[in-house]
């Protein structure tokens, strides 16, 4: 049953058997900004307007799941407990304190301790969770398998993150255990056929979202899909507050958008 959300949680129904959330889009730092060095440093990591990227998926009848707010206030794809779920490799917290390249986000001691990331996991975190537990199980209800795609966007170079250039497309599937082997296959075929670069399953396998909800043998199959910005951006080579986030690169974002729409077809169609 649908409860009162807050005004920052975003739920769009449609009836297919698909389920699209965009975490990390919001924009939004609420009473948290002047905890900031930088609001623009807080904004920075952002994927950047993949809500206008994805606009295919409504008509298409999927459900769409977003906030508005930040990912600096807390990041609702890393694993609650704070356990990072890349071991051994550069990451960001659950709360981030630092951006992707490693600079400070907050103010001498305005960092939140361990009652405030409490307070932000329940008030934030739980509650988009919560949201996209309802919508898989309203779908699955009516349908024997449902699909849970995760969206996101990310600079194409972040040395701190990676070694060289970010392929266009990456697709995570938990190396395989999120999503059916034929499923994953299906997606790996199309974006094959772009003539883009792709990897499955590379540098992002799919975070806490893709982890926690995957189970195809229950019926629920869940996908990452991680584009480097230059995918649908003028992305430049290294971002300022000047020329970040860079303008809508209409001619990439056309291919892309096409091929991301045939990625959510396929998986609708596997889904019949």
């Amino acid at each position: 049953m649908t409860t009162d959300r807050p005004g920052w949680l975003i739920v769009e129904r449609g009836e297919a058997p698909l389920v699209v959330s965009i975490p990390h889009a919001g924009l939004d730092l609420l009473h948290f900004e002047t905890a900031y060095v930088d609001p623009w440093l807080a904004r920075k990591d952002a994927d950047w307007r993949l809500d206008e990227l994805y606009d295919f998926v409504e008509p298409l009848g999927a459900t769409m799941v977003r906030t508005q707010l930040s990912r600096s206030i807390i990041d609702v794809n890393r694993d609650p407990s704070g356990a990072s779920l890349y071991p051994g490799q550069a990451t960001t917290e659950l709360c981030p304190t630092t951006t992707f390249d490693g600079e400070c986000l907050y103010r001498a001691g305005q960092s939140p301790d361990a009652a405030g990331i409490d307070e932000r996991r329940r008030l934030y975190f739980d509650p988009y969770h919560a949201a996209l537990r309802e919508e898989v199980r309203r779908l699955r209800q009516r349908f024997a398998r449902v699909a849970l795609y995760d969206a996101h966007s990310i600079r194409s170079r972040i040395p701190r993150l990676f070694d060289g250039e970010l392929p266009l497309f990456n697709l995570g599937t938990n190396s395989s255990r999120s999503c059916s082997p034929a499923l994953r296959a299906m997606v790996a075929a199309v974006l094959s056929s772009s003539g883009a670069s792709c990897v499955i399953d590379g540098r992002f396998k799919g975070g806490w979202i893709t982890r926690a909800f995957g189970a195809p043998a229950d019926g629920v199959e869940a996908l990452q899909m991680e584009l480097a910005c230059r995918a649908y951006m003028a992305e430049p080579e290294r971002p300022t507050a000047e020329n970040w986030p860079a303008p809508i690169d209409e001619a990439c974002a056309e291919k892309t958008h096409a091929t991301l729409k045939r990625v959510v077809q396929a998986i609708l169609e596997s889904l019949a």
